[in-house]
């Protein structure tokens, strides 16, 4: 499988699965209504390790702009490989949100709350302070790539040469990993902590005949963009100045 081709479908699994579960637990009359932030966390868990298990032997399983970045700022990967990696990250995502609101369509025709149905896709902070706001995706990002770094060397050469890479048990801790931080620092912002993951969402919720659909809260999206970003930057840097 070509690289952009795995970070691609393997971002859109996460997607899927990760925004499904959101829509599972908030949208009206689901099965999985009101099962609450546990159930949340431990499913995004789970869909990172379905994506990194798909991608991770043909494209290192990034599925997150940040993680592109911050693996460049380590020296783990090539700069010109960000944006395209970026790219199809979230085009993934965009389908990935599509599909599950295919999937979801009858219960967001029944949900009124226009914020419930952006909530789904998006994310959106428990208390709207900007600077907290993006203090809180630093962090929780910087958590993230700066833990991926110590896992196992991440560059793409490496994963295209080991026919596991990440993608069987390097996937676990990964997945752990992401769990933790949500249980533990998710819950100022619902943790984005990827660019592509409330980005390419967003998207699809401004494109998606959405019934009864409200704003996109554009002027919210630029945090859980730029937050990650700086994060992977710096959790690259840290890991350049203290070294393996």
């Amino acid at each position: 499988m070509h690289p952009y081709l795995a970070e691609f479908i393997g971002t859109g699994f996460l997607i899927l699965l990760g925004v499904g579960v959101v829509a599972n637990v908030i949208l009206k009359d689901t099965k999985g209504n009101n099962s609450g932030w546990m159930v949340i966390t431990t499913a995004w868990a789970l869909a990172v390790f379905v994506g990194v298990s798909i991608s991770a032997p043909y494209s290192g399983a990034h599925l997150n702009p940040a993680v592109s970045v911050g693996l460049a700022m380590a020296g783990q990967f090539e700069w010109s490989e960000v944006l395209p990696y970026s790219l199809m990250q979230m085009l993934g995502a965009i389908v990935g949100a599509s599909l599950t609101w295919l999937m979801y369509k009858d219960h967001f025709d029944i949900t009124e709350d226009q914020g419930i149905k952006l909530g789904v896709f998006s994310n959106t902070p428990a208390i709207r302070n900007y600077k907290s706001n993006l203090l809180s995706e630093v962090i929780g990002t910087f958590v993230l790539v700066f833990v991926v770094l110590y896992f196992a060397p991440a560059a793409l050469e490496d994963a295209v040469q080991t026919p596991v890479g990440l993608g069987s048990l390097g996937a676990i801790p990964v997945a752990f990993l992401v769990w933790v931080i949500g249980l533990s620092l998710g819950g100022t912002t619902g943790y984005a902590i990827n660019p592509a993951r409330d980005l390419g969402p967003r998207i699809a919720h401004a494109l998606l005949p959405i019934k009864g659909k409200g704003s996109n809260d554009w002027g919210y999206a630029w945090v859980p963009v730029l937050g990650p970003l700086i994060g992977g930057l710096l959790a690259g840097l840290a890991f350049l100045l203290i070294g393996k």
